[in-house]
C-alpha cells in the first residue's frame, strides 16, 4: 500500500470550497486573527526575507519573486494562533494574483514537524475571489501558525490579501460527491461480441423499462431491468440491464432508464486498441535518472531526477541508513514508485514482472517503437525496454560481493525525510539513504531475474546471463536468511511496506527458477511449497505482499515440466470461477467484494481480472473473457461515484491523482497524470486526512476522491498500472479461435541444437487455403534450415509459411513441415500457444 505522502499532511483536515462557498461560521465565534483588515499596517504578519509586505488600498500587497523552486521558498504568515481540539473554525481571505496562480495557505504547527490542520489550494485571479475552508483541529495548541506559501514559480508576480479570518464555532461542511445520471455504464464502451450491462440507482422495487438510444436519439433496443436489491459495497438500491444482444458497432449510445439516461459511449471492436499502450507509456514519464523529452512526452518535459546535480544529493552514491552498511551504491534510474521519489524493490518487483508477463503471454502483440521511449529503435520491442529500466535499478540493489549479506537486495531507497507537493524529481534536495536489505526484496529480485534471463535471451545474451546470475545468488541469500524483514516502523520519507510471510516470495522465485532453468532443487522447491496445492486465490486479490498467485499462473501457462503442471492449469481454473461467482453476485459486475474496500483497491480488481483471462487462455472458454470485459466496465465508470477510474478514459475520469510532479491541481504550470493512469481507488480505511474528513462513514465503492492530496485513495502507482497494462492488452487481443491442433515434437537433439517436426491438422469444416503459423520460443530458441515450408524469426517469434504444394489443408486433413534449431542456455521446452492465419488454436 503506497504511502508516499508529506509528514507535513500528517493531520490535515480540511475541505476546500469554491471561492463563493460559505463556511458558515458562527456569528459568536471570537476571531482568531489579528489584524486580518490590515488597518493597522502589517504587523503582526511576518514574511521570509525576499518578500516585503506593504499595505496598498487596504490590502497587504508584495511582489513575489522568480525562480523559487518550492512553495515554501515565499511565506507570508501570522503567529500564536489558538486552537482547540475538536473545535471546527472557518479559515476565510480575500485574495489577488498578477497575473493568475495557484498558493497554498495554511495552518499548520509552527515548528518541525510543520503538522498542517488544513492545507488549502486556492486559484488566484487578477481581480480577486474570497476564499472560505473549514477544519477541525485534532490537538489544541496555544501557538498555531496561519501561513501564505507563494514560491515556486519561474516568473515574479504579485499577491495582495484582505479579510483574512479565523473563527470557531463553523459547522462541518458536508461532502455531496456529484454522481451524475442514475444509469451507471462503461463510458468508454462495449465490445460488440462482449457483454452489455449497465447499473441503475433507483428507489424502485419492481423491474424497469430501458432504452438504448444511438447518437440520433433513435432507440434501437429496449428491455426490463432486473432488481438487484440494495447493495452492500455502495449502500444503493439497484437494478442490472442487459443489452448484450444489441452488437452493431456506433458512437454516442446513451442508456434511459427510470427517467435517467447515461453519460455516452460507443460500442466498437477497437475499442481497447490504445489503452495498452497508454498504460504502457505512463512509466517513460516515471523513469529516474534521465530527461523526460517532450519531443516524446509533449507536456511532461522534465530534467533528469536524482543524478547528484544539485539541488539533488543522488542516486549515483547512495550511502545506507546510519548502522546499516559501510558502502554506497550506485542506484540510478528505475521508476518512481508513486507520486514521490522513493524507489522500492517490492513494488518495482511485481510491477515489471507483469509487464514482462504481458509480453510472455503474448509476444508478437508487442513493438519495437510502440512506445516511443528512447530506446525505440533499437530492434527489442519497447515494453522490454522499459522494463529493463527498472530490472537495471533492482539488479543495482543487491548486495555486493565481499559485504555483509552478500547478495541479497535492500529493500528501498528514497529521502531521509518526506517532502511536499508538488516537487519536481530533479529539484528534490533530500539526502537519500539505501535502506536494511530483506528477504522479500531478495527473492523479488530472484524472480524477476529468472524471468528476465529467458525473456532477454533472444535479445541480449550477456544481460540475460547477468540476471541469471543475479537471480541465484538472490536465491541463495535469501535461503541463507529466510527471515529479514522489513521494519515496519521504518516509513519516514518514504513507505515500511513490511511482509512477515515470505513464504509466498519464495514460491514464486522457485517458480521462474524452475521455468528458466529446469533444475531440480527448484523444482522440489515449488512442490513442496505449501502454496503449491494451496488455495491462494484471495478473495481481495493478489498484490506486492501477495505474490505466490505470480508463480502459480507462470506456472500453469509458461511451458515448463513440471510433473503435476495439469493440476496446476486447473487450480487456475477453479480460482477463476471463484471470481466468476463473486461477480454474478455483484450488482455493478465487480469480481471483487469484501466487506471493507483496500488501499488500491482497483489494482486488486484488475488482478482478479488476470486469473480470469488465464483461465480463457488455458481453456478457451468465453465466460471467463466475458468476466474480463464486463469487470473492466467498472474500471471505466460502471461503478457507484459513475466516474472512470483512467486518466482520459470517459467522460468523467481521474485527473488529480496523489504526484508531486503531475500536480496540475497545486500548479497550473504542471501537467495532470498522463493518459491511461490509473487511480488507486475506493479505500475503506481512508487513513488521508483529506478523506478523513470528506468521507466518514462512507460506503466503499464512495470512499473515493479525486483530490491530489487524498493520498490513501487516489495516488498513482507502477503496480498499479502494470495490471492496467496486462489486462488492457488482453482485451485488445481480438481473442479469435481457429479449429486447429499443432503438434510440436523434438525428434532429436544434440549439445548445441535439436530437430523439429511440426504438424498442424485441420480440425474445422472449412478447407484452410493458404497457411501462416506463427509461434514464440519460451527461452532463447533459434530455428533455422527449415523443410516444408519457409520460416523467418524475430526475437522469440516464429512464423512459418506454406509452400506452394502444401497450401492447402481440408478439414480433417494435415500437413507437415520441420526445421533444426539452436538450444537454448537452459531447458529446450516446446512452444504451446500456435495462431493459425492469426487466430489462436483452439
Amino acid at each position: 500500500m503506497p504511502r508516499c505522502r508529506a509528514a507535513l499532511l500528517a493531520l490535515l483536515t480540511m475541505v476546500a470550497l469554491s471561492p463563493a462557498t460559505s463556511a458558515h461560521a458562527a456569528d459568536e465565534g471570537p476571531e482568531q486573527i489579528v489584524n486580518g483588515t490590515f488597518d493597522t499596517g502589517t504587523a503582526p504578519w511576518w514574511s521570509t526575507g525576499n518578500v516585503t509586505p506593504v499595505v496598498q488600498d487596504g490590502r497587504l500587497c508584495a511582489d513575489i519573486p522568480g525562480g523559487t523552486a518550492n512553495p515554501w521558498d515565499v511565506i507570508i504568515g501570522q503567529n500564536d494562533l489558538p486552537l482547540v481540539e475538536g473545535e471546527t473554525y472557518a479559515f476565510g481571505f480575500f485574495a489577488t494574483a498578477t497575473p493568475a496562480k495557484v498558493g497554498r495557505a495554511l495552518i499548520q504547527l509552527p515548528v518541525d514537524p510543520w503538522t498542517q490542520y488544513l492545507s488549502a489550494a486556492p486559484e488566484m485571479s487578477v481581480s480577486g475571489n474570497d476564499y472560505s475552508y473549514t477544519f477541525t483541529a485534532p490537538v489544541s495548541l496555544p501557538n498555531a501558525q496561519v501561513a501564505f506559501q507563494l514560491g515556486g514559480s519561474a516568473e515574479p508576480w504579485r499577491f495582495c490579501m484582505d479579510d483574512v479570518s479565523l473563527k470557531g464555532g463553523a459547522e462541518p461542511e458536508v461532502y455531496e460527491p456529484d454522481t451524475g445520471p442514475r444509469v451507471r455504464v462503461n463510458m468508454l464502451g462495449y465490445l460488440p461480441s462482449g457483454p452489455k450491462r449497465a447499473t441503475v440507482v433507483t428507489a424502485a422495487t419492481a423491474a424497469l423499462d430501458w432504452e438504448l438510444k444511438n447518437a440520433d436519439n433513435e432507440t434501437v433496443a429496449k428491455g426490463r431491468t432486473t432488481p438487484r436489491g440494495v447493495d452492500a459495497s455502495s449502500g444503493q438500491n439497484v437494478h442490472t440491464l442487459d443489452f448484450g444482444s444489441y452488437r452493431k458497432a456506433g458512437e454516442g449510445y446513451t442508456i434511459t432508464a427510470d427517467g435517467e439516461t447515461s453519460r455516452p459511449f460507443d460500442i466498437a471492436a477497437d475499442l481497447y486498441d490504445q489503452l495498452p499502450t497508454d498504460a504502457l507509456k505512463f512509466y517513460y514519464t516515471q523513469r529516474s535518472g534521465i530527461e523526460i523529452l517532450g519531443s516524446l512526452r509533449p507536456g511532461y518535459a522534465r530534467p533528469a531526477g536524482h543524478l547528484g546535480v544539485a539541488p539533488n544529493q543522488g542516486d549515483v552514491s547512495v550511502p545506507c541508513q546510519p548502522g546499516v552498511c559501510d558502502y554506497s551504491l550506485d542506484v540510478r534510474g528505475g521508476w518512481y514508485d508513486a507520486g514521490d521519489h522513493g524507489k522500492y524493490v517490492v513494488n518495482g518487483g511485481i510491477s515489471v514482472h507483469q509487464l514482462m508477463s504481458a509480453y510472455e503471454r503474448d509476444r508478437a502483440a508487442f513493438k519495437d517503437g510502440q512506445l516511443a521511449i528512447p530506446e525505440s529503435g533499437n530492434g527489442r520491442p519497447d515494453i522490454l525496454d522499459e522494463a529493463r529500466w527498472e530490472q537495471e535499478f533492482l539488479l543495482s540493489m543487491q548486495v555486493p560481493d565481499g559485504k555483509p549479506l552478500a547478495g541479497m537486495v535492500h529493500h528501498k531507497i528514497h529521502d531521509r525525510a518526506w517532502t511536499g507537493l508538488p516537487l519536481l524529481p530533479h529539484l528534490d534536495p533530500q539526502p537519500r539513504e539505501l535502506h536494511p536489505p530483506s528477504t522479500a526484496a531478495t527473492l523479488n529480485l530472484a524472480a524477476t531475474a529468472a524471468q528476465a534471463a529467458r525473456l532477454f535471451a533472444p535479445y541480449d545474451a550477456a544481460f540475460a546471463a547477468r540476471n541469471l546470475t543475479a537471480a541465484r545468488k538472490a536465491w541463495a541469500a535469501a535461503k541463507a536468511e529466510p527471515a529479514r524483514y522489513a521494519d515496519p516502523a521504518d516509513g519516514t520519507g518514504g513507505g515500511a511496506y513490511n511482509d512477515a510471510d515470505v513464504s509466498d516470495e519464495f514460491y514464486w522465485a522457485a517458480a521462474e527458477l524452475y521455468i528458466t532453468t529446469g533444475e531440480k532443487e527448484f523444482r522440489d522447491f515449488v512442490l513442496a511449497s505449501p502454496h503449491h496445492t494451496a488455495d491462494i486465490w484471495r478473495d481481495r486479490g493478489f498484490d506486492w505482499g501477495n505474490t505466490a498467485q505470480l508463480g502459480r499462473l507462470d506456472l500453469a501457462t509458461v511451458p515448463n515440466a513440471l510433473p503435476d503442471r495439469l493440476q496446476v492449469r486447473k487450480s487456475v481454473v477453479l480460482g477463476a470461477e471463484k471470481y466468476l461467482a463473486i461477480q454474478r453476485a455483484h450488482p455493478y459486475g465487480l469480481p471483487y467484494n469484501p466487506p471493507d474496500y483496500d488501499w488500491g483497491s482497483n489494482n486488486l480488481v484488475l488482478n482478479n481480472l488476470v486469473v480470469l483471462a488465464t483461465a480463457y487462455d488455458l481453456t478457451g472458454e468465453e465466460k471467463y473473457r466475458g468476466a474480463v470485459r464486463e469487470g473492466m466496465d467498472y474500471i471505466l465508470g460502471r461503478n457507484a461515484l459513475n466516474q472512470s477510474y483512467v486518466t482520459g478514459y470517459g467522460e468523467v475520469a481521474s485527473k488529480n491523482q496523489h504526484s508531486r510532479w503531475y500536480a496540475h491541481q497545486l500548479d497550473p504550470a504542471l501537467p495532470n497524470p498522463p493518459r491511461g493512469t490509473l487511480a488507486g481507488g475506493p479505500n475503506s480505511a481512508i487513513q488521508d486526512p483529506v478523506a478523513q474528513r470528506l468521507l466518514q462513514g462512507c460506503k466503499p465503492q464512495f470512499c473515493y476522491i479525486d483530490h491530489i492530496e487524498s493520498w490513501s485513495t487516489n495516488e498513482l502507482t507502477i503496480n498499479w498500472n502494470s495490471p492496467l497494462a496486462w489486462v488492457s492488452a488482453f482485451l485488445a487481443d481480438r481473442g479469435e479461435r481457429v479449429d486447429c491442433r499443432v503438434v510440436y515434437t523434438a525428434h532429436g537433439s544434440w549439445p548445441s541444437g535439436f530437430t523439429t517436426q511440426v504438424v498442424i491438422e485441420n480440425t474445422g469444416r472449412q478447407a484452410v487455403d493458404g497457411w501462416t503459423l506463427r509461434w514464440s520460443f519460451p527461452a532463447g530458441q533459434q530455428a533455422g534450415n527449415v523443410w516444408g515450408a519457409t520460416l523467418s524469426q524475430s526475437g522469440a517469434v516464429v512464423t512459418a509459411k506454406a509452400l506452394d504444394w502444401n497450401s492447402k489443408i481440408a478439414p480433417g486433413q494435415r500437413v507437415t513441415f520441420g526445421f533444426n534449431g539452436t538450444n537454448p542456455s537452459g531447458p529446450n521446452q516446446a512452444p504451446e500457444v500456435f495462431h493459425l492465419n492469426g487466430a489462436r488454436c483452439r
